[in-house]
């Protein structure tokens, strides 16, 4: 009997495609063998993960292949139950408005005046300890800002205290020196008509004699003293309610518990047991909140307690907050009109019960004949009298107004099914329920209430719009449940650092970080950019198109500290050791066993590969990005976790020790940091692409600049400029060919403007993820398992719709889309020109929203993945500042002659004003010239560099073709720290070596963030000058093979338009 009982709910037909959804009975999770020994519910999440990536919000297509991947379960041998869904088109796509707590329990009462005489401040101060003993409790509770008390004797002293200081709530306690707590409270309410004020009174005959003849309605509140300092808690806490309460119910539906008792002494015993019990609820329901801070702003959101003693003042209360009332405890005799009703909590009840059908009302009395007439009208009974009142009372609550877990009944037996701790479990379990039983408390509101109670407003206000009532069909109400706390995890991640919790991190979990220490530069930036995507949710308001980052754990630096002190690796690491053997150290090496579990949790959770990504503390900063100095590596999603484990392993290691490589010792020394200032975080984040045969990567990755120093036509510099490539964006890194446009002018792409241009000047080759090389042979270049493929690779694994066009060569004509034969041409056509995926619109968000939030040009990395359905998810990658100079510029550089410039380039980057320079060095590029020397080119660069480095002085460099090129065809295959020490970098066009600007790598990011200057020159196209015989004619200071280099003893004078592009070299 494998599987026969499995339901599959027929759901819309759309395109002749039937959609199917799978619901999971318990019977389910016993037959099916999910596959990949993941659990059923998993396997659900992920069917359902795939169907919320699909932006058109259309139910998942259960095909044969999706039921093979997810359950290894031939279609064949599902009995399929069809019946017509009945969800309605209003809960069918839906949106939760999210909740801050931030602006909540925002009046407080933080100085307390106690007027009492000096025994009783005495006894309270010494006895009492009263400070200390609030101040445990607010600790123990979790709660911040507790008061300070000042304690005074006399009404003349409590009158001066009130002129001087800031007070808001006076107390004034029994037997003081005027001999009258109500006198004395009278006598400063006259003075004081707006001061909160608490008359405490001891518990006598006398007393309560004596208080049915004192009009009391000029106090906040009368409570019997006992000497119980909980009490000053508790009233403490029912002040700050009542001054909270409506901006609380308005601002954030906030839920309150509406109390009914005129007994002076049974309230003064009720109220601290009540907020006592409230407030360790809310303690615990902010365990779910994603890290400290978010679950103090969470217990802001506990209920309310509203004290009334009347049932005029109960009725008020509840009519003016009845869509917020959590529940109601009344006493049977209290008030109405004045005078006493021995029937007054029956009758209020009653009115409530014809208004709300379900929200719990529970009697307490010392009349034992109400139970009778309580749950004859079915009210919850307390017996005042019984010693265990304060446990009864507890025990109702908690079955009763959503506190503590939830309990899954079944309705006739009324015994335990299924016990819930939190909004995760009841998300894994909601298929599990039997219909019974789901009926019993949807039909009772009882899921919405326990959402209430645990301040889950966006999901509780909405599940009781879905009543049923109005929705009579429990599969829908499951399925509406399950969609709603997913989008509910989902907003409340988006934003928010969480502290990593493997019971709590699953599909829908989002950002989290391990370790107390800093996120690094790179963290830092993707926690930004997680939460620009919140504060603009506008980003997900285009048809078919999701915004967001990559799942993604962060390894704090302390982890970092901690790997590299107890394994003795300092000594290694500072030395002189080779880059290999450095690595090699570092792989022997141990990480913490703490994190196994974290790894197989996240494993669990991403299903992808995965990337290790460095985030130094000083990587990515605002004012020197260390861009591309560190490792990165990518390694693949297995089945064998532990075989996963060893590569991730090897990879946080190799990322580890790269912190030490001979290119990051260079580049500390360059930007005069010191080397034992620099800690490395670590982040995790799943690699953004799809699986292909033995291969893995994206449809388009990217790096978009807001500001574009090569506009073209009408582009304005402001209009920015995206690099955009087929693949792993590291191609773009390493100085691939790119498809360049500006996201505002998507229809003008100079290299697909004319048909020789873009058969020369298109991406022919891109990168893509090794999934087949397994094993721990990591190296020090961590492109080691990185696969260079032609894009004839790409057009065998069907990735190329929407992104290529087709070159014709009998027509002679390049068509957009794909068609048999011919080559393919990436173009980007189909987002770009065709709004096949509205690209165009999220990188000119992207990038507004992300210089807006910087205050500065921005770069940001970003990746894309597209569907046949013409929808896609657009993740963003990693953001940091593009260093701008701000030197002020006085003269027009078009009316210095050409014949006045050493150099002259109408395509430069950067900005500003130089003069401290003299040197000037370049590469012979006459005859005898050739592409194979570049390599030895670049030895004799690094050579010169490092005496430039040595005596603290600049330079000029002027060579042919691309700088940084990692393909030493196209240009000197220099790194960074290879030529530090320049301040203008110059690209010189050769006429049979002419290649296009690389702007946009990693290289040029670290070339303006040191202010450094870039030309291109091309004199075949008039683009420009270089006078390179004005050089030759002068003697050289120094000179080898390849290089020149000569000195202008008066110094240069570099000026650089960096809005125009306009860049001048000119002797002094």
């Amino acid at each position: 009997m494998f599987i026969t009982m499995a339901k599959v709910v027929y759901l819309k037909q759309t395109n002749k495609k039937k959609r199917i959804y799978f619901t999971l009975p318990t019977y389910f999770s016993t037959y099916a063998r999910p596959a990949g020994r993941q659990t059923a519910t998993t396997a659900m999440m992920q069917i359902k993960t795939k169907r919320m990536n699909n932006a058109t919000k259309s139910k998942i297509i259960l095909t044969q292949s999706i039921l093979k991947k997810f359950f290894d379960i031939p279609l064949h041998n599902i009995n399929m139950c069809i019946m017509e869904s009945k969800i309605p088109a209003q809960w069918e796509k839906f949106y939760l408005k999210d909740v801050s707590f931030v602006n909540l329990m925002m009046r407080r009462i933080y100085n307390v005046l106690i007027v009492a005489n000096p025994y009783d401040a005495f006894m309270l101060e010494d006895d009492g300890r009263i400070e200390e003993k609030i101040y445990n409790e607010y600790m123990l509770l979790g709660l911040r800002y507790p008061p300070t008390f000042t304690q005074v004797s006399t009404t003349e002293e409590a009158e001066k205290m009130l002129h001087t200081t800031n007070i808001d709530l006076v107390i004034c306690m029994p037997g003081n020196a005027d001999n009258d707590a109500f006198a004395v409270a009278r006598a400063i309410k006259h003075k004081f008509p707006h001061m909160h004020c608490i008359v405490l009174t001891p518990f006598s005959h006398g007393i309560t004699k004596r208080m049915q003849h004192e009009d009391l309605s000029i106090f906040d509140y009368v409570f019997c003293w006992l000497g119980n300092t909980n009490l000053i808690l508790s009233i403490i806490k029912l002040i700050e309610d009542k001054m909270n309460l409506d901006h609380d119910i308005h601002e954030a539906g906030v839920q309150m518990i509406l109390v009914v008792e005129d007994s002076i002494r049974f309230y003064s015993s009720i109220l601290p047991n009540l907020y006592n019990y409230i407030l360790l609820q809310s303690q615990r329901f902010s365990t779910e909140a994603l890290n400290r801070h978010a679950a103090t702003m969470r217990m802001r959101g506990r209920p309310k307690v509203v004290l009334a003693r009347t049932y005029e003042e109960a009725m008020a209360m509840y009519e003016r907050y009845s869509d917020n009332v959590l529940g109601v405890i009344s006493d049977a005799r209290f008030p109405i009109h004045g005078e006493k009703d021995p029937e007054a909590g029956i009758k209020l009840f009653r009115e409530i019960r014809s208004r709300n059908e379900y929200v719990p009302l529970i009697m307490e009395s010392s009349e034992s004949s109400n139970r009778a007439k309580a749950e004859a009208e079915g009210f919850r009974f307390v017996d005042k009298n019984s010693k265990k009142m304060s446990l009864d009372l507890r025990r109702l609550m908690e079955e009763h107004m959503g506190f503590g877990d939830f309990v899954f009944r079944d309705p006739r037996s009324h015994e335990e099914i299924l016990r819930i701790h939190s909004l995760k479990e009841l998300q894994d379990n909601i298929f599990k329920i039997p219909d019974d039983s789901m009926l019993y408390h949807i039909s009772r509101n009882h899921m919405s209430r326990w959402l209430s109670a645990r301040a889950i407003f966006p999901v509780s206000m909405f599940l009781k719009t879905v009543t049923w009532e109005r929705l009579k069909d429990i599969t829908a109400h499951r399925e509406i449940i399950f969609d709603a706390i997913v989008q509910y995890r989902h907003m409340k991640n988006i934003g928010v650092v969480a502290v990593f919790d493997r019971m709590k991190f699953d599909a829908y979990s989002h950002f989290a970080r391990i370790g107390e220490g800093s996120l690094g530069g790179k963290g830092r930036g993707l926690a930004f950019l997680d939460n620009i995507i919140k504060m603009h949710p506008e980003f997900n308001s285009l048809e078919g198109a999701k915004v967001q980052i990559p799942r993604t754990v962060v390894l704090c630096t302390d982890v970092f500290d901690q790997f590299m002190e107890q394994n003795n690796l300092y000594q290694i690491a500072l030395s002189d050791a080779s880059d290999d053997d450095i690595l090699r150290h570092f792989l022997r090496a141990q990480l913490p066993d703490s994190l196994i579990a974290d790894f197989f949790t996240f494993f669990e959770a991403v299903k992808s590969p995965i990337a290790i990504r460095s985030s130094s503390l000083l990587e990515d900063a605002h004012y020197q990005p260390f861009a591309g100095i560190y490792s990165t590596y990518m390694i693949p999603y297995l089945d064998d976790k532990y075989a996963m484990l060893e590569m991730l392993a090897c990879a946080i290691k190799g990322v580890y020790a790269s912190v030490y490589y001979r290119d990051s010792k260079a580049y500390m020394t360059a930007t005069s940091n010191v080397i034992d200032q620099e800690k490395m975080a670590v982040i995790l984040q799943e690699v953004v692409g799809k699986q292909y045969d033995g291969r893995y990567y994206p449809n388009i990755s990217g790096v978009l600049r807001s500001l574009n120093y090569y506009p073209i036509g009408d582009e304005r510099a402001e209009d920015g400029i995206a690099s955009l490539a087929l693949g792993l964006g590291k191609y773009i890194v390493d100085g691939g060919q790119t498809l360049r446009v500006s996201p505002y002018h998507p229809h003008q792409v100079l290299q697909t403007s004319e048909l020789e241009t873009a058969l020369r000047e298109t991406q022919t080759r891109f990168y893509a993820l090794d999934t087949r090389h397994v094993g721990n042979d990591f190296k020090v270049d961590d492109g080691f398992n990185i696969l260079d493929l032609k894009v004839k690779e790409a057009e065998r694994d069907n990735s190329l719709n929407f992104i290529a066009s087709t070159y014709d060569p009998y027509d002679q004509v390049i068509r957009d889309g794909l068609y048999d034969g011919g080559r393919k041409v990436i173009s980007f056509a189909g987002v770009l020109q065709q709004n096949v995926f509205p690209l165009p619109e999220l990188l000119q968000m992207s990038m507004r929203y992300g210089a807006e939030a910087m205050r500065r040009p921005v770069e940001i990395e970003f990746a894309c993945n597209l569907n046949s359905d013409r929808t896609g998810s657009f993740y963003l990658l990693q953001i940091r500042p593009i260093v701008d100079q701000k030197q002020m510029l006085d003269e027009d550089l078009a009316a210095i002659p050409d014949a006045d410039c050493l150099l002259r380039s109408h395509n430069s980057l950067g900005h500003g004003v130089t003069e401290d320079v003299t040197d000037m060095v370049y590469v012979k590029t006459d005859d005898r010239f050739s592409a194979a020397d570049n390599p030895t080119i670049a030895r004799e660069i690094e050579k010169l560099n490092k005496e430039y480095l040595d005596r603290g002085t600049n330079y000029v460099l002027v060579g042919p073709g691309r700088w940084g090129s990692s393909d030493s065809w196209l240009g000197i295959p220099v790194k960074w720290p290879h030529i530090s020490a320049a301040r203008v970098i110059v690209e010189v066009a050769l006429k049979n070596y002419r290649v296009d600007p690389s702007q946009g790598t990693h290289f040029f990011q670290n070339l303006t963030s040191f202010g450094v200057g870039y030309f291109t020159i091309d004199e075949n196209r008039n683009d420009g000058c270089f006078h390179k015989a004005t050089l030759d004619a002068m003697p050289a200071v120094e000179e080898t093979e390849h290089v020149r280099v000569v000195r202008f003893e008066k110094g240069l004078r570099i000026m650089m338009d960096g809005k125009k592009g306009e860049g001048v070299v000119v002797a002094i």
